[in-house]
C-alpha cells in the first residue's frame, strides 16, 4: 500500500459573534483614541492613536478563519489559517487513535460523549459532511467538529475501523 496524503481547506462562515466582535474592537479603539487625545492632546496623541488603529485591525482581520485537514498516512492534523497568512496547528492525532467518528446528526453514537468539551473546526453551519469525532487532546477526551471531504474521509476510512468511523450515507 502506498503513502497517503490528502488535504482540504474549510473557511469558516461569518456569524454575527464575528460582527459583534468586530463591533466591540471598534468601540474599545475609538473610545481609547479619544481617550488619550483629551490627555496627550491632538498632536502626541496621533502617534498613539494610530498604533490603537493597527491594534485594532490586526485583531479585525484575524477573525477571517481557515481550517486546513491534512491526512497523511494515518495522521490528521488540522491547522487555523489567521487571514490567509498565520497558521497555527490546533490538532494533531492518529485517526487509530480516534474513539468514534460519526456525523454530527448521530445523537444515538454520540450520546456517549455528551458532556465532552467541542472544539468546532469547521465552517460553522451543520451540512451533510459535518462529522464529530473523539480524540484526546491534552490528555482529555474531547469531541472536535470537521467537514471532510470524502477524499479524506475515505483516506481516514482505510485507517479507522468500521467500528469507530460511520460514514453517513448520501441522502438525495
Amino acid at each position: 500500500m502506498g503513502d497517503i496524503f490528502k488535504e482540504q481547506l474549510i473557511k469558516r462562515e461569518k456569524n454575527a459573534k464575528d460582527d459583534f466582535k468586530k463591533f466591540i474592537i471598534a468601540a474599545v479603539a475609538v473610545a481609547l483614541s479619544i481617550f488619550v487625545i483629551l490627555i496627550l492632546g491632538i498632536f502626541a496623541g496621533s502617534v498613539v492613536v494610530l498604533v490603537i488603529a493597527l491594534i485594532a485591525a490586526y485583531f479585525i482581520f484575524n477573525l477571517n478563519i481557515e481550517y486546513e485537514y491534512a491526512v497523511t498516512n494515518d495522521e490528521l492534523d488540522i491547522d487555523r489559517i489567521y487571514n490567509k497568512s498565520r497558521r497555527k496547528r490546533v490538532f494533531s492525532g492518529n485517526c487509530a487513535d480516534f474513539e468514534i467518528m460519526t456525523h454530527i446528526d448521530d445523537k444515538e453514537r454520540l450520546a456517549k460523549y455528551e458532556g465532552l468539551k467541542t472544539l468546532d473546526f469547521s465552517s460553522g453551519g451543520i451540512y451533510g459532511n459535518t462529522y464529530v469525532f473523539v480524540a484526546s487532546l491534552n490528555g482529555k477526551n474531547t469531541k472536535i467538529i470537521i467537514e471532510p471531504n470524502d477524499e479524506i474521509l475515505n483516506a481516514m476510512y482505510i485507517t479507522m475501523t468500521p467500528k469507530k468511523l460511520f460514514k453517513r450515507e448520501n441522502k438525495k
